[in-house]
């Protein structure tokens, strides 16, 4: 990511790269969400065979108009202050070095959390669930929203707040610092003063998914446990979730549903930053 990024570029940037990133690994955060809710025994493959067989290709995006908005404020969220602070922490020379960068990325996210993901996380959660209900009670975002608000306040849409914080710190601080790390790296050792081409950027931001991932699936299965319907009835809070989870589960369950995280994400990661670049190029040129 370039240096000298306008405020209005970043957020415009980061707003269409979640967008875009949401609608097309939507429905692999289905399949997360499901398999996170889910038995031991209930995998990826057996809920997605299912979902289409009952549903149809569209049950993949149960939930989806909220995580996709959300993604959208989410991202544009997360650019607007990553870039902020690392212009603030950089040096003399204008290079963030990958301490200032996790400092950076930790910001970005628990800006993040606040203001889009724990949200449209939660009513996605929610809605996600409702949905594999043999008779649902939201009818679309809008009603479910709603609904929520209504029987829980505003507290029931800013439910795992904590863990979002935790998770979303966790994944920017992970994602930006091993993206900028991996970008300098390419860039000083092949193409020094140039711009990368989109195939190298979207490799490089894979990469920041796939570690991204390993490095924080505990912590987005509490979040999604502690977004669910019965939450209030199963957990007085995270650390209570954390050690029914661990002593009744075992230590595995927590990486439940990696593997269409990972795919997601690594898939995320280089849509996401190749059309940040994408996009942050074009309004320079138009500016």
């Amino acid at each position: 990511m370039s240096k000298r990024e306008k405020p209005w570029q970043s957020l415009a940037a980061g707003a269409t790269a979640g967008a875009v990133e949401g609608f097309v690994t939507y429905p692999m955060e289905f399949l997360k969400t499901r398999s996170q809710f889910g038995g031991q025994h209930e995998k990826p493959l057996d809920i997605a065979k299912s979902t289409l067989k009952t549903k149809g290709i569209t049950g993949f995006y149960s939930g989806a108009s909220a995580l996709i908005i959300g993604n959208a404020v989410k991202a544009g969220v997360r650019f607007l202050t990553y870039d902020t602070l690392k212009s603030l922490l950089a040096d003399k020379e204008g290079k963030v070095s990958a301490p200032r960068s996790l400092a950076a990325g930790l910001g970005a996210g628990v800006a993040e959390s606040i203001f889009a993901v724990t949200p449209s996380e939660t009513i996605k959660t929610k809605l996600i669930q409702d949905a594999k209900s043999p008779n649902p009670r939201y009818h679309g975002l809008i009603h479910g929203t709603k609904m929520i608000v209504a029987e829980e306040g505003i507290r029931g849409v800013y439910r795992g707040l904590f863990p979002v914080m935790m998770r979303q710190g966790a994944n920017s601080a992970v994602r930006f610092t091993t993206y900028s790390t991996l970008k300098q790296f390419v860039q000083s050792n092949t193409r020094p003063g140039q711009t990368l081409p989109a195939s190298i950027t979207f490799a490089i931001g894979g990469v920041a998914g796939l570690v991204t991932v390993y490095a924080t699936m505990p912590l987005d299965v509490v979040k999604t446990r502690m977004q669910s319907l019965d939450a209030r009835s199963q957990y007085r809070n995270s650390f209570h979730c954390i050690y029914r989870t661990f002593t009744e589960e075992g230590i595995l369950r927590f990486w439940t549903g990696t593997t269409p995280r990972l795919v997601r994400l690594v898939v995320s990661g280089g849509v996401t930053f190749s059309v940040y670049e994408r996009v942050v190029s074009l309004l320079r040129t138009h500016a």
